[in-house]
């Protein structure tokens, strides 16, 4: 692994000094610049935890010390020496520890979550008491019959309660950690509560109609009655006791039913799932007694909006997306409703949210752009060529690209050459490690293309909801259309799919993809916190330095962002319904003529205006127009006014006025001078009412 500190320290402006073993016989040295008091920025993560317990220890060996600098740690082991091309790796080392120096995000608002440890587990009894088992005093557990049953192996109920028991049938189960709600109906003639478990009842039934979770099995009872007059004593059976819907909260909950209480992909947090072998739900039960806090991941600009207008639905793409179900629909409010605790903080509503309304708050978009800036920057300063990003998770696909690291360390010959097997991550490819891959979408994909790197990949793994595969594919598809358009040759965008280490050799192969061309001139704006407007300067600085130059670029129908109208003048009557619907304020009107304007860099494609038209004479049209006029308010109709037949005044357009009149001509209240009146502007029309001699008015009855 070539290492020169020479260049690395030119490249980052600050001297280096290389350290071989700094965890082990040189550890001295780390500790000499904790005590400095200086931020660090080790370029290993093989000893994470080592570091900073000795950073800990010197600190509290320190005079009144508690504290010590932050610490932050790079991989360039795995990600960069442990490659091929390792002797190139020099300008994406350089660049990794350059994003490493920049400051933390700044904190953000929270969401709490406060837990007493009150369990419900769900199951069958025996399953669901051998589960209580094993999580020990530490919890308040509660469990809920779903028959004795054996399907986990566990036999029936133990004969000593040692647990509340609740039965009947589940209405609902909603919430999240700390604010779980259950909802049942109570209508078994056993009352759990009374139950002794003295087994007089199950001796006594003709028909085995009782199991081990002393529930009557309504359909196989005939009714003999026998069960009561065994429990007389305790009077636990009563058959003409009314169902009772009942409800009770709590902070967890353990399922160990086949079909769970929740079927989405990011389950509630405190909601987990046991299978009877597995051992980790219950030891994460354990630990989720306390106060929690989690960074509240979006921002929601409701005036941005393209969810619904006037009771019309048109834009519900982060809907459609969420995999925690977090996101519900407010059609009476115009807008939508995200739920703060059931958010996992994915950020894919706000890749594909058109508008900017759904924006990522941590980290937020201005410095994911710094982050990339100072990559791109300082590989390409360093004399990098043709970079790729590659965004990963910070989870899986951190460990996916460190056992791709190692594999090809191991495939070295006995003299230090590589074999034919796994090349690692080539020198060009700049792993970028996120909180969610999808959290990032089409406008900071294209924003990277303008800082001048060559392609943007995105490693996928079995963290992902199958939708937000399917979201990033359709972003990406808008976005390879338009630099294909623009002339910029090769395949810019790519998923690569890796479930585990199975996988990656075919992850090794995609990695060595040809480069694709890159921007003549890298760009220098700044990632803005505005979805738009950083998609519109992306969009300005590549259309500028375009290979080609062209009018009009047609995107594909699903997930585009951008587009124009097309408008059917022949039924299109200028009621100008559609300007009241858009959100974008891309339709306009104009006080002064009847005419209907749009601005196509305004349209955000929601579809609301084609929903709103009563005529239906609008159609979305996905493309991206390169001329100037896209900017502009454009006329795409105008009818002559139609005016007053009594004081000649324009109150409206000929042809709504011609409809309306044709509508109106066969019906019994519009006849005569009513009909007349139609071709009146509101002033003419309230004067002939009361001018008129020959009509009946209410006041003369």
């Amino acid at each position: 692994m070539p290492l020169d500190p020479r260049s690395l320290g030119a490249a980052l402006n600050e001297n280096l000094t290389l350290h071989s073993t700094l965890c082990r016989r040189e550890a001295g040295a780390f500790l000499a610049a904790v005590k400095t008091g200086e931020e660090l920025v080790v370029a290993c993560t093989q000893e994470k935890r080592l570091f900073t317990e000795l950073a800990e220890q010197a600190a509290g060996a320190g005079r009144g010390a508690t504290t010590y600098a932050p610490i932050r740690f790079v991989n360039i082991r795995e990600t960069g020496g442990w490659s091929r091309d390792a002797s190139q790796a020099s300008p994406k080392m350089a660049a990794l520890l350059a994003a490493a120096h920049l400051p933390e995000p700044e904190p953000v608002a929270t969401v709490t979550y406060k837990s007493a440890g009150r369990l419900l587990i769900i199951g069958e009894l025996g399953a669901a008491e051998h589960a209580a088992e094993l999580l020990g005093e530490e919890l308040d557990i509660t469990l809920f019959t779903q028959g004795a049953g054996d399907t986990l192996g566990f036999g029936g109920a133990m004969q000593e309660r040692r647990y509340p028991v609740l039965g009947g049938q589940i209405q609902s189960l909603t919430g999240w950690l700390g604010a779980f709600e259950l909802q049942w109906l109570r209508s078994n003639p056993i009352d759990l509560d009374l139950c002794t478990r003295c087994n007089a009842c199950l001796a006594a039934c003709p028909e085995n109609a009782i199991g081990l979770d002393y529930q009557i099995d309504l359909n196989a009872c005939q009714s003999h009655r026998a069960c009561v007059t065994a429990c007389q004593v305790a009077g636990a059976i009563d058959f003409s006791r009314e169902p009772e819907a009942l409800s009770e909260t709590f902070d967890l909950v353990l399922d160990l039913r086949a079909t769970p209480a929740f079927t989405q992909h990011a389950l509630p947090q405190g909601y987990l799932r046991w299978d009877g072998r597995d051992p980790k739900p219950l030891m994460q039960l354990r630990g989720l007694v306390g106060e929690f806090e989690k960074p509240r991941f979006f921002v929601y600009k409701q005036k941005l909006c393209a969810h619904s207008r006037n009771e019309k639905t048109g834009c519900t793409a982060c809907i459609d997306v969420c995999s925690a179900s977090a996101i519900s629909s407010e059609r009476s409010r115009q807008q939508i409703k995200v739920n703060p605790h059931l958010c996992v903080g994915c950020g894919t509503c706000t890749t594909v949210c058109p508008s900017g309304a759904l924006t990522y708050a941590y980290p937020r978009a201005s410095d994911q752009g710094v982050r990339l800036k100072t990559l791109l920057g300082t590989y390409a300063r360093s004399g990098g060529n043709h970079a790729a990003l590659l965004l990963h998770s910070q989870d899986g696909g951190t460990r996916l690209l460190g056992d791709l690291g190692r594999l090809a360390q191991l495939d070295r010959g006995t003299h230090g050459n590589f074999h034919e097997g796994t090349h690692g991550v080539p020198a060009r490819v700049l792993p970028v490690a996120l909180w969610h891959t999808s959290s990032l979408g089409l406008e900071v994909w294209l924003t990277a293309i303008a800082y001048g790197a060559s392609q943007v990949w995105v490693l996928m793994t079995d963290e992902e909801a199958p939708q937000y595969l399917d979201a990033i594919r359709s972003q990406m598809a808008v976005a390879q259309a338009i630099l294909t358009g623009l002339g910029y040759q090769g395949e810019h965008f790519r998923v690569l799919q890796a479930r585990d280490a199975r996988d990656l050799a075919s992850l090794d192969r995609e990695l060595q993809a040809a480069p694709a061309q890159c921007v003549s001139r890298p760009a220098g704006f700044a990632v803005q916190s505005d979805k738009r407007a950083t998609l519109e300067l992306a969009l300005d600085h590549l259309m500028a330095h375009a290979p080609v130059k062209t009018d009009v670029i047609a995107l594909p129908v699903t997930g585009s962002p951008l587009g124009a109208l097309a408008i059917d003048k022949d039924s299109c009557t200028l009621c100008l319904s559609c300007v009241n619907a858009c959100p974008a304020s891309a339709l306009q009107d104009n006080q002064d003529a009847p005419q209907l304007k749009f601005i196509e860099k305004n349209c955000v494609q929601c579809g609301l205006c084609v929903t709103t038209c009563p005529e239906k004479s609008l159609s979305l049209v996905p493309q991206l127009n390169l001329s100037p006029l896209r900017k502009e308010a454009v006329v795409i109709n105008e009818m002559k006014p139609y005016a007053c037949v009594r004081c000649s005044k324009p109150f409206g357009t000929l042809k709504a006025i011609e409809a309306m009149l044709g509508k109106l001509s066969g019906h019994s209240m519009f006849q005569g001078a009513a009909l007349e009146r139609l071709k009146m502007c509101g002033d003419c029309r309230v004067i002939d009412i009361y001018s008129a001699q020959n009509e009946i008015k209410i006041t003369d009855l």
